[in-house]
């Protein structure tokens, strides 16, 4: 039998529709709190327009693209993120983005982490722009968005790294500084979250 060749599966890039989405999955989380059940909880969000948005299409919309990244959590993960500190929260939040959206999560490991482990201090647009052009060796859809929307994608990417206190606006990277009961939950995923980070704490699970 001939050896048969799966093409990458496509880029998912809906996460224009919002930063690191902090406030709007504050308010999420604390209805799935109270529901256990994600239907409710985005019919909840948008008949009573929770997250306060202008029209009910950018409700739909928001509260769409929230729940999908909070879905990516685990149970105990959203536990924490309920009762979590400033930090803990965007923390939680760059890991979901990072598993919604293997783009993000590329450019995080392949890019930002280890350009902070080679004491690369610095990444910017021509680090976004060279990544891009590898990626799309293997995911030809890059090759046919418009200039405008790949600097989108980067102008998103670089302003969900600076909320999750990982960047600086002139583009230095900042150690992660993860607390002790974030680092363990986000240790035990497979492989660990923690390469979605600049820091030098261990991949594995705390025991």
């Amino acid at each position: 039998m001939a050896n048969v060749t799966t093409s990458p599966q496509r880029y998912k890039l809906s996460f224009t529709s919002g930063g690191l989405l902090v406030r709007e999955a504050d308010v999420v989380v604390a209805e799935y709190m109270r529901r256990r059940d994600w239907g409710a909880v985005q019919r909840v969000v948008v008949d009573q327009n929770l997250l306060q948005a202008r029209t009910r299409s950018s409700t739909v919309r928001v509260a769409r693209e929230t729940i999908q990244r909070l879905r990516v959590l685990k149970e105990d993960e959203l536990e924490i993120l309920a009762d979590a500190s400033l930090t803990e929260r965007c923390h939680l939040l760059w890991a979901a983005a990072c598993r919604r959206y293997d783009l993000i999560g590329e450019f995080a490991e392949e890019v930002v982490r280890e350009r902070f482990l080679l004491m690369t201090p610095t990444v910017g647009t021509q680090e976004f722009d060279r990544f891009m052009s590898r990626k799309s060796l293997w995911h030809p859809e890059l090759d046919d968005l418009k200039p405008s929307t790949r600097d989108e994608l980067r102008k998103v990417i670089f302003l969900m790294l600076k909320r999750a206190g990982l960047r600086t606006e002139a583009g230095a990277i900042i150690p992660a500084v993860i607390s002790e009961r974030v680092h363990k939950v986000l240790a035990a995923s497979e492989p660990s979250d923690l390469r979605f980070f600049p820091t030098t704490l261990t991949l594995e699970a705390t025991r």
